[in-house]
């Protein structure tokens, strides 16, 4: 059996299945699956964000001083919060309140208002205040602590503090230029988490196939027909061309709307790779046609040994917790590339694809990505081998998936 002749049986089969996972009704559900989740996530967000603004609405922090501070101390808080850009969260609005005779008790009974909800209230000298917070008002107490000294400042100027002219300007880093460790580590850590996510939802979609044909006895017809490992090749591709149309189809739309983002919002979303964009897109998209070669063989071999649904969640849960595994072996590697974690992490078959994703984001060098795709093909083949051996032995010549000391016993 020739590798050509291999490949083309396995080409028939994806063709096949193909065709029929992307027309049927069923199909455009799973597409649209992540807008329906989006559409779930926002109603929550919304719920939540409306709860949240009731919250901020009344929440204070509040200055107990004397009348003759209480324009100053407004002024100094006026100034800022001009530095706050829109999209930052600004600490609660500035409440003042007259000295009375015992400040301290006036400032625990702020907490008690009705009217506002005070997060951290001060009382006492500017020069040495006193500041009272709530469980969640720490950043509002230092809030109010800095404004104490920049109304102390102005006032000891004899008026209001010295305006500076600032002129503003975005450097964006040109991708591939030396330094910017720490812009190369997050964009790391976006291809790890990229490739991790498209694999967890997409790469489980083979096991369905899998199973749905083994118990109409499909399996069986196309495994005298062709060898198993053309068959198990096949069903690989075929799903996987139905990942790409999924990943392309969104890719498309958010590229889209990405478009609409404002300038700095894209500028902050912007990646930065120690390889050029278009390299590093190409090992990307490499990385994760390998994870998904490598987790959808096994999950081929669950499908291929389970014959009910209970039996393919029970062996699908161990293969998630290792993903989640190699997830976290990954994102410890990308901090130290080059250290023992990293080395590991490239090096482990299943972890590969995840930790070289990130290594395309921090390293220049090429000839690493070369020799990591030669080793995860190398164990594609390898699963996929193992997994038609198991199917051949558990199941075609039994006819059950049960191991052979059960079926002993029985």
């Amino acid at each position: 059996m020739t590798l050509a002749r291999t490949l083309r049986q396995a080409l028939t089969i994806a063709r096949r299945d193909f065709t029929a996972t992307v027309f049927t009704p069923i199909f455009l559900l799973f597409l649209f699956a992540p807008l329906i989740m989006g559409a779930f996530g926002a109603v929550g967000g919304m719920g939540a964000a409306s709860v949240a603004g009731s919250n901020s609405d009344r929440a204070r922090v509040v200055a107990i001083v004397p009348d003759a501070a209480a324009r100053p101390i407004a002024e100094a808080d006026t100034r800022l919060r001009a530095v706050f850009r829109r999209d930052e969260e600004e600490p609660p609005a500035l409440t003042t309140l007259t000295a009375s005779a015992d400040p301290a008790a006036q400032a625990r009974a702020a907490f008690a208002a009705k009217d506002y909800e005070a997060s951290a209230v001060l009382y006492g000298p500017l020069a040495t205040p006193t500041i009272l917070y709530g469980p969640l008002g720490k950043r509002a107490a230092g809030y109010l602590g800095v404004l104490a000294g920049q109304t102390l400042a102005a006032e000891q100027l004899g008026g209001a503090l010295p305006r500076v002219t600032v002129t503003k300007m975005p450097f964006e880093r040109p991708s591939g230029a030396a330094g910017g460790d720490g812009g190369y580590r997050q964009s790391a850590s976006f291809a790890v988490f990229g490739v991790f996510l498209l694999n967890l939802f997409l790469a489980s979609q083979v096991v369905g196939t899998m199973a749905e044909e083994r118990n109409n006895k499909v399996i069986e017809v196309l495994a005298a027909a062709v060898p198993l490992e053309s068959v198990f090749l096949g069903k690989l591709l075929g799903m996987f061309g139905v990942a790409i149309l999924f990943v392309g189809f969104w890719g498309t739309i958010v590229a889209k709307l990405g478009s609409f983002l404002p300038p700095e919002t894209a500028a902050a979303l912007a990646l930065h790779t120690a390889l050029p964009l278009p390299v590093f897109g190409v090992l990307f998209f490499v990385y994760f046609t390998m994870a998904y070669l490598l987790l959808g063989s096994a999950f081929l071999v669950v499908g291929a040994l389970a014959s009910t649904p209970r039996e393919i969640q029970m062996l699908s849960l161990p293969i998630s917790v290792i993903q989640m595994a190699m997830l976290a072996l990954a994102l410890a590697g990308t901090a130290h590339p080059d250290g023992t974690m990293g080395l590991a992490a490239q090096l482990f078959p299943l972890s590969s694809p995840f930790a070289m994703a990130g290594r395309a984001a921090t390293s220049a060098s090429l000839w690493q990505h070369g020799a990591a795709i030669a080793w995860q093909l190398l164990w594609v083949s390898l699963f996929i081998v193992i997994g038609a051996r198991l199917f051949r032995r558990g199941v075609l010549q039994s006819g059950s998936a049960k191991p052979r000391w059960r079926r002993a016993k029985a």
